[in-house]
């Protein structure tokens, strides 16, 4: 497939700027489901939540009310959770650090565990790079304070690179997609699906993935108000134990999962299998322990080093562990579909 061809390709995920960061974004109401006289206010980005629960049939029988709001990407939900106009949603592993960073009120209160494979640094099919060690001097990619930016950043540090020997172009993905198409850039530090999406398209190859070097974590993430509330709170728990089971109906029916997520963010159904099995089918529902709290710290600690989060601080102040239950530890192995087609 030719290169120019990619960004016609890419342009339904301009509305897929994923948990990992992205432009912000107002939200916008999409409907209510369940009965009763509480409503759980969630917030969602295209195909997240509501498809999954939907599709699963865990939004069949709520005795609560869930009023669903759209975004684009974490960064943005999050700001709801801290202006209090969302209880709870689901981002990546990045925006709760710089939430947390700028002293948003926000709580991490549920995560999963998958597969780094899809966050990757690709580079074009007939680049002379073929290991992360010679991209000293490279232009690369990446969108600034994203989980791409802080794997680019542990990829160079494994290579023994320092992120000043590249030159970083700080795109989101649509820009970053045209200039990587166009040869304006040497390599791009990206995430699943545009992963899945770029490899499908035939020009471009993985130099290096995340695996071995970010955490895969994904994080619940609530409003201290709403987990203050009894009823809210009890909502809250029920929803987490229905994400865990929409979950595992993933890995049962991936094929299912993806034909949804196609229709419901306008990929093709083949990048999207592709996306489910080398990422978003592997999650694993797991306990917010120490190690994923640690984790998580090794990444503030890092961006606040780069002065991108104002100040350091203890990412297990924003963390409540009440609905951890008998999850397993945050570095259960994620599930594998075996090597996705690409």
């Amino acid at each position: 497939m030719n290169r120019r061809t990619l960004p016609c390709l890419l342009l339904p995920l301009a509305l897929l700027l994923t948990a990992c960061g992205g432009a912000t974004s107002a939200s916008t109401a999409s409907g209510t489901d369940g009965k009763g006289s509480l409503t759980l206010n969630i917030g969602d980005q295209k195909g997240g939540y509501e498809a999954i629960l939907r599709a699963s049939g865990e939004l069949d029988d709520l005795d609560y009310r869930i009023a669903w709001s759209t975004f684009t990407s974490g960064p943005p939900l999050l700001e709801a959770v801290n202006a209090g106009a969302v209880d709870i949603g689901g981002v990546g592993n990045t925006p709760p650090v710089f939430a947390a960073g700028a002293g948003s009120k926000v709580v991490v209160v549920g995560a999963t565990h998958g597969s780094s494979a899809g966050e990757a640094i690709v580079v074009p099919k007939d680049s002379p790079l073929r290991k992360p060690a010679q991209l000293k001097g490279a232009s690369i990619a990446v969108a600034q304070g994203s989980s791409a930016h802080f794997q680019l950043i542990s990829s160079l540090r494994k290579a023994g690179l320092d992120i000043s020997e590249v030159k970083l172009k700080y795109l989101q993905p649509a820009d970053a997609l045209a200039a990587f198409s166009r040869g304006k850039v040497d390599a791009w530090a990206v995430w699943d699906p545009y992963t899945s999406q770029v490899l499908r398209g035939g020009s471009a190859r993985v130099l290096t993935t995340g695996e071995g070097v970010v955490n895969g974590l994904g994080f619940q993430v609530a409003s201290p108000a709403a987990l203050k509330e009894s009823g809210k709170s009890r909502a809250i728990g029920d929803l987490l134990v229905r994400l865990n089971r929409a979950q595992n109906w993933v890995f049962k029916h991936p094929e299912a999962w993806a034909q949804v997520w196609a229709k419901e963010t306008g990929l093709p159904y083949e990048v999207a299998l592709d996306a489910v099995k080398l990422t978003y089918g592997t999650r694993v529902p797991v306990a917010v322990d120490p190690a994923a709290i640690a984790s998580e710290q090794e990444i503030a600690d890092t961006f606040a080093g780069l002065k991108l989060i104002p100040h350091r601080f203890a990412f297990k102040d924003y963390v409540d562990t009440r609905f951890n239950r008998d999850l397993p530890a945050s570095s259960a192995t994620p599930r594998s579909y075996g090597k996705a087609s690409s």
